[in-house]
């Protein structure tokens, strides 16, 4: 069997299940608990599992990996951040259970008299984050199917070369996830969540075992190993590399580097409590207590796959080498799957590289497929529960509607999803995922931290700090070199989302989280203390004895 075959048979085996598992949720969901919920059955230990599932996305496992093996210690920042920031996660998630029902948005308006501003507020901020962080997911997906299938620039495939072969790849795993959401709901994506995160758990131990076998289990070989093939030398194990690095003769830019990197660093920390798929994730057990207990799993177990990251990333720099890596993604995307190629041809010839290439890709692939369905699902929620449900049926409407919506709306997001994918289809999953991270930070967490501890916290503070917070991470991101006006100094092509000639950065940032953050902040403030509205004290004080007692909690 060829290594195509085999990662096409593997990848095919596990959709076959996932849909088979989808079939049977169907079957079992009846109403709007069961859908938005999946009834609120789950213990911690699945929850948890399925939480770290929804976490260990495609820039966990090839954009971190991919990182660290182009800018040596500087992409160790992705594997700390993405970890850190489960603390803030587990100081708040027993509170969010308590105090919501499905959605974030659940949680803003228990609080307020007029419910319609702020409901539609967190619709739209759950849908743009969900949106960014589906990008990643996808380019994922796009970037990996021309290497497991082996199609290499100037190669064809069924008739399609790489870049055809990548979108075609998109709107594939674009169908598959609104399928799983549409029909499933809850029970089935957190059942695909389990089964994904035991695959790329195994998966993960496997490649870093062989990995640390070629070097002895020595990790200064290890580390020695990827400096020298890096051609950086020593420099590639130390800071400055990516981020905050030095640039002589220019203090404009070397103050301007070492902001990106604070700005990135405050992203991943705090995007986590914003981000809508996770904090759904916290309404599918039974209570509070459970919640926190499932975040504690969670931490465990992302905390032992970010210790394995650093393995995958300095593995594929000692033993692909940069030029490989560039040369199939150029963001390094790939960077894992080629490992595993290069450590099974080492251990079992050419059989046992496309073997364990096919097995990775397989993992990679159910990856991509378990984290886009939590999010198409986030978002799905939120449109058909806090939009249709309590704002355009005032509240009142039938269940059977309100899940027909919310199965309309996954399609929808799906095909939205889709076309921005195909756009954004070169670009580091990592990367688009830390702007993902820096959205959530700035337009959510914000207002769901002053709605649980600010007393005077009032409706037009919350729409002011998410749309504000919102706003300003969008406009930041267009004008910043992301989208425009960054060039390799080398070759003159675009590392810029728009093509090289175009220009029209203001910002210097890459991330915003640095800004847009406290702009978040200020608007909800400004928004409070110079709104009209009044706070509801008594309202504050409920949502207070719900959240810290779950007394009342639905």
């Amino acid at each position: 069997m060829t290594g195509r075959a085999l990662t096409l048979g593997l990848f095919v085996a596990f959709v076959l299940i996932t849909l088979a598992i989808t079939l049977w949720a169907r079957a079992r969901t009846r109403g709007a608990d069961d859908f938005y919920a999946g009834g609120r059955t789950f213990s911690s230990a699945q929850n948890g599992v399925a939480l770290a599932g929804d976490y260990m996305s495609a820039a966990s496992f090839l954009g971190i990996a991919g990182t660290i093996a182009l800018n040596g210690y500087d992409g160790l920042l992705f594997s700390v951040g993405f970890m850190v920031a489960w603390l803030l996660a587990l100081l708040l998630a027993e509170m969010l259970r308590n105090a919501g029902r499905f959605t974030m948005g659940d949680v803003l308006a228990r609080r307020v008299r007029r419910q319609a501003p702020v409901r539609r507020a967190a619709a739209v901020s759950t849908v743009t984050v969900s949106v960014f962080y589906l990008l990643a997911q996808m380019v994922g997906a796009g970037a990996l199917v021309s290497l497991l299938l082996g199609i290499h620039r100037g190669e064809r495939f069924l008739g399609m070369d790489a870049g055809t072969a990548k979108t075609v790849t998109i709107v594939a795993v674009g169908a598959l996830m609104i399928f799983y959401v549409a029909c499933g709901g809850m029970k089935a994506t957190t059942w695909v969540q389990i089964i994904k995160s035991a695959l790329l758990l195994a998966g993960a131990t496997v490649l870093t075992v062989l990995v640390l076998g070629r070097f002895g289990f020595d990790l200064g070989a290890l580390l020695g190993s990827a400096a020298d093939a890096s051609g950086r030398g020593e420099e590639f194990l130390r800071p400055g590399l990516r981020f905050g690095q030095d640039v002589p003769g220019d203090p404009y830019q070397t103050i301007v580097n070492k902001l990106d990197f604070v700005s990135l660093a405050l992203a991943l920390v705090l995007g986590t409590a914003g981000l809508p798929h996770i904090l759904g994730r916290f309404f599918t057990v039974p209570d509070g207590r459970t919640a926190r207990r499932s975040v504690t799993w969670a931490i465990g177990l992302v905390g032992v796959f970010h210790l394995m990251t650093p393995a995958l990333g300095f593995g594929a720099a000692a033993l692909v080498g940069r030029e490989a890596i560039t040369a199939q993604d150029p963001s390094g995307n790939t960077a894992a799957p080629q490992l595993a190629q290069a450590v099974g041809e080492h251990v079992g010839g050419r059989a046992g590289g496309e073997v364990l290439l096919a097995f990775i890709g397989a993992v990679a692939f159910a990856t991509i497929l378990a984290v886009v369905s939590g999010l198409v699902l986030a978002s799905s929620t939120s449109l058909a529960h806090d939009y249709f449900g309590q704002v355009l049926m005032l509240g009142r409407p039938r269940e059977s509607q309100e899940v027909a919506v919310a199965r309309f709306a996954a399609l929808l997001v799906g095909a939205l999803a889709i076309v921005l994918a195909v756009a954004a289809r070169n670009l580091n999953v990592a990367f688009l995922v830390a702007l993902a991270f820096a959205i959530a930070a700035a337009a959510n967490v914000p207002v769901i931290v002053l709605s649980l501890f600010w007393r005077r916290f009032n409706g037009t503070g919350v729409v002011a700090g998410v749309y504000g917070g919102l706003t300003a991470s969008l406009v930041l991101v267009v004008l910043s070199p992301v989208v425009s006006g960054k060039t390799d100094p080398a070759t003159g092509e675009s590392l810029s989302l728009l093509p090289a000639g175009i220009d029209f950065h203001l910002f210097p940032l890459e991330n915003p989280g640095l800004v847009s953050i406290p702009i978040g902040f200020a608007c909800a403030v400004a928004g409070t203390l110079l709104g009209r509205e009044e706070a509801d004290t008594g309202r504050y004080d409920d949502l207070t004895v719900r959240a810290l007692t779950g007394a009342g909690a639905h």
